[in-house]
């Protein structure tokens, strides 16, 4: 382990623009809208093993990383990606089109359709170079649930019922027609660049907000923000069966059984919504119950297999989830960045050479609260605090 400030890289790894990891090439798939058909989910299983290492992360965008790909095999893998529709023409395109889709929509309503608009528009836009973490959100039910997903522009309802495209952490957004909502979200995009939110070719919509160095149009506040409701838990619903992926990883294997059940929809949770299946499937590493701890765990990749982390994460958020309380949100953070969960939590604990450090109610950044304690001190400090 090493105590050296992590490097932040400032940019997202796509299937064109991967990214050197720990243990090889971390190839980022974005899926159109967010769905992939059965036997895409079947074919990345396939490439994971083939040219990876047989592990696929879930984001908390809601896309697939293959882990493990050597850059030999690079070019290779983006033929068989290209063959199953999954790559975008350029580099620049794949990483405008950044945005997380609300997985219950019907085919052909509200949310599919913009979702598909919004798609096709930031693929071919001109002249939009957004930082590569920046993204939209399209979650246009009639209650926003994407409320802890990351995105810099969102597309909901309002609290009168009718569409707005909001800007991220505003209190209220701009009345749009269906018709009209792609392209005031691309404006506001463009407001966010013109009024210096990227100045160094990063950025995001939050800070740029809260800096106050730029005021929103008030035209962008018009229209009230509804009130989002709780983040749904795995079950059955009317499009299919919400199940979440432990620590938001899974083996190629994994993906491929899940891929039998049907088509999918992948969301910002780390779950994945399988079309028209009518049960949980019973399967290793597939959680089909709110009841679980481990949905309530964020989990980095950790050491080995990210070159910054400064220890191993997954296993210690295993052992964690054992004492964490019901209600409690867990962050196991392999360095500072915290790129698993940028936002506070109840609990944050991060490796160091010295070992554990455990931050309450903060951010992997943070000062910590309690430093250097052994895996059994923060379980009895976990069971103290909930004593506390």
């Amino acid at each position: 382990m090493t105590s050296a400030s992590p490097r932040v890289q400032g940019w997202c790894p796509g299937a064109l623009r991967p990214m050197m990891s720990g243990d090889g090439l971390v190839v980022r798939i974005r899926p159109w809208a967010g769905r992939l058909r059965a036997a895409q989910a079947a074919g990345l299983a396939a490439l994971s093993n083939r040219f990876g290492n047989g592990i696929i992360d879930i984001s908390s965008r809601g896309n697939l990383q293959l882990r493990g790909v050597r850059m030999s095999d690079h070019p290779a893998l983006l033929a068989a990606l290209d063959e199953l529709g999954l790559l975008d023409r350029d580099p620049s395109s794949e990483a405008r089109r950044n945005l997380v889709v609300q997985p219950f929509w019907q085919a052909g309503d509200l949310t599919h359709d913009l979702a598909t608009g919004l798609s096709q528009a930031l693929s071919t836009a001109r002249g939009l170079d957004l930082p590569s973490k920046f993204g939209f959100a399209v979650d246009c039910g009639d209650a926003p649930v994407m409320a802890s997903a990351s995105a810099d522009i969102r597309i909901e309802r309002g609290a009168g019922g009718g569409l707005i495209v909001r800007a991220d952490t505003a209190s209220g957004g701009q009345a749009v027609a269906p018709d009209g909502a792609v392209p005031a979200a691309l404006r506001l995009a463009q407001w966010f660049l013109q009024s210096g939110g990227a100045p160094d070719g990063r950025g995001r919509m939050a800070r740029h907000l809260a800096q106050k160095t730029a005021s929103l149009p008030a035209c962008w506040q018009d229209a009230e923000a509804m009130r989002p409701v709780a983040q749904p838990a795995p079950g059955v619903y009317a499009q299919g069966v919400l199940v979440g992926l432990a620590f938001g990883q899974c083996a190629a294997q994994t993906l491929g059984q899940l891929a039998r059940y049907g088509d999918m929809r992948l969301t910002p949770w780390r779950m994945v919504l399988i079309e028209g299946a009518t049960t949980i499937p019973e399967i290793d590493g597939v959680i089909g119950t709110s009841r679980d701890p481990r949905l309530r765990i964020s989990v980095c990749t950790g050491a080995p297999g990210c070159i910054q982390a400064q220890g191993e994460t997954r296993n210690l958020a295993r052992d964690l989830a054992q004492v964490l309380p019901q209600g409690a949100i867990l962050h196991v953070s392999g360095c500072a960045k915290g790129c698993a969960r940028p936002r506070s939590s109840d609990l944050t604990v991060i490796p160091r050479d010295s070992g554990l450090d455990l931050v309450y109610g903060g951010r992997a950044d943070d000062t910590a609260d309690r430093s250097g304690c052994s895996v059994q001190q923060l379980r009895t400090e976990i069971r103290q605090w909930v004593r506390g």
